[in-house]
């Protein structure tokens, strides 16, 4: 599975970025370009250079390889020769050779922990790694699960089920107050169960195959004061279980969220329509047997099939409409997922996106991103800056802060933009503002025609010391900023100029 690099992803502070320093995109050479390696890697050529043999690779034979012309990186105990890659690399040659010679397995999941990097590497496979690897990350016995508490994670979370005639309640015990809806990702297909709990940092899965067959409606309920989870599933059969199932892969696991794969299920095409003159709103629905809902801030990834090589890249869902009353999503209602997507007519993954019929299926991911929902309380003041699609995590952002901030005075919106007819959803941010007076919104066009009275250019430090009025000289205030990586890496360097902190400005994922 192979990335499709975007010029907003990964954004400055997101946890896809390498901490010290960020990494940016750089031009690549002509003929280098993902559909080149793709051909490269499926014309047969010898990209190891060992002829097709696999190799047991000891750490003194790895230190040997550390030079760009002889590059082997190790990830997860396998070892690639990526010498041919580095010209393909969107990152540059100088981020690969971070880990040229040593084990990048770090510094890759700190990056694009998201990509499959077995696909995209397969051609460049040297061998494994001589020394045996210690048990794998997710398969800890019960009895260890412990000692992954007192190293900083929260209490080892447990389960229980019990039935009725009709019905089987699973029940999960997170030992945590901050839960909710948003927090449990589960989907059921065939006879495999699997409920993916999200406590702080860390993933908590229950994955079983179960004993008897069940309906595909379900229910799920939070108790968010103690943290309980409950999830009923219907009997197909009124007849009694003995048990609930078998475990399956990781069953009963707690870990890190970041050193977890990242799980898809196929979401089915409903609509899509045009909302500017290159950007679509695409509604895709959630299998009948999943609860997932994408909390704010956060994004996932869509994946497809190109050449016979499978693509993924980041989207942030939002509403169907800005102006649309927000609910906390309840099921079975909340099966939609809409996505605001601008299509590159000379891009791989867009015109293939956007070439699909309804009814077609597109993989989607569970969520990713480190937003927290708590930034927004007691914020009383919240500038957003977006350009182009870096708009799509304010819409949820902005709803949300509406009606659910008492503390809240002001929103406000900058939005940048090359055209006047590439502003999304102009009418409706507009109407928005007309009806609540806490809200307001400016446009910023780069290459206006001449009738355009409002603002132009790009980011600067004038534009932003006008836009950036505190209601009061106290008041707390957090800046969410996304779009292009120039574009969010200048802003953030301008926002810190202007005096604001770490903690008051929020990079997103576009």
């Amino acid at each position: 599975m192979l990335n499709v690099p975007s010029q907003s992803f990964p954004a400055p502070s997101s946890q896809q970025r390498v901490a010290s320093g960020g990494r940016s995109k750089v031009p690549l050479k002509q003929g280098r370009s993902l559909m080149d390696w793709i051909r490269l890697s499926k014309s047969g050529k010898d990209l190891t250079g060992l002829k097709g043999r696999l190799i047991d690779v000891t750490e003194e034979e790895l230190k040997k390889h550390n030079k760009k012309e002889d590059c082997w990186i190790c990830i997860r105990g396998f070892v690639y020769n990526v010498s041919s890659y580095m010209e393909f690399h969107p990152g540059g040659e100088d981020e690969l050779m971070r880990a040229a010679g040593s084990d990048g397995t770090d510094l890759f999941d700190q990056v694009h922990r998201w990509v499959n990097y077995e696909s995209m590497l397969k051609e460049c496979l040297v061998g494994r790694m001589a020394v045996k690897p210690a048990i794998p990350k997710g398969l800890l016995p019960k009895s260890q699960m412990t000692d992954i508490s007192t190293k900083g994670g929260p209490s080892s979370p447990s389960y229980d089920w019990f039935q009725t005639d009709s019905l089987v309640t699973l029940v999960i015990y997170t030992k945590q107050k901050d839960i909710h809806l948003d927090s449990i990702i589960i989907d059921h297909q065939n006879d495999s169960f699997r409920a993916e709990t999200i406590i702080k940092d860390y993933s908590y899965l229950i994955h079983i195959g179960l004993s008897h067959e069940v309906q595909e409606d379900f229910s799920v309920r939070v108790v968010e004061n103690v943290g309980k989870i409950e999830i009923v599933l219907k009997k197909t059969e009124n007849i009694s279980w003995k048990c609930l199932g078998r475990p399956l892969e990781k069953h009963n696991s707690l870990i890190p969220k970041k050193d977890t794969g990242l799980y898809y299920r196929k979401c089915q095409l409903i609509s899509k329509e045009d909302v500017t003159h290159d950007t679509k709103l695409f509604c895709l629905m959630l299998p009948p047997s999943t609860h997932l809902q994408v909390p704010i801030g956060q994004h996932v990834y869509l994946k497809l099939t190109i050449t016979g090589t499978e693509i993924v890249k980041p989207y942030t869902p939002v509403f169907d409409s800005l102006l649309s009353e927000f609910k906390e999503p309840v099921l079975p209602n909340n099966k939609y997922i809409y996505f605001l997507i601008k299509i590159y007519p000379a891009g791989l993954f867009t015109p293939e996106l956007d070439h699909l019929q309804i009814g077609d299926f597109v993989p989607v991911s569970n969520p990713e991103g480190n937003f927290k929902i708590s930034k927004l309380q007691e914020v009383e003041d919240l500038f957003l800056l977006a350009a182009g699609t870096g708009f799509t995590p304010m819409v949820k952002i902005l709803k949300y802060a509406l009606i659910n901030i008492p503390s809240l005075r002001k929103v406000k919106l900058m939005f940048f933009n090359k055209t006047e007819d590439a502003i999304i959803w102009r009418s409706q941010l507009e109407k928005l503002a007309f009806e609540d007076k806490r809200f307001d919104v400016e446009y910023v066009l780069s290459a206006p025609t001449s009738e355009w009275k409002g603002k132009q250019g790009h980011i600067s430090p004038a534009l932003l010391s006008e836009f950036l009025n505190k209601s009061s000289e106290k008041s707390k205030v957090l800046l969410c900023i996304c779009g292009p990586t120039p574009f969010t890496e200048q802003g953030i360097k301008l926002l810190h100029d202007l005096n604001f902190s770490k903690d008051e400005i929020h990079s997103f994922t576009a």
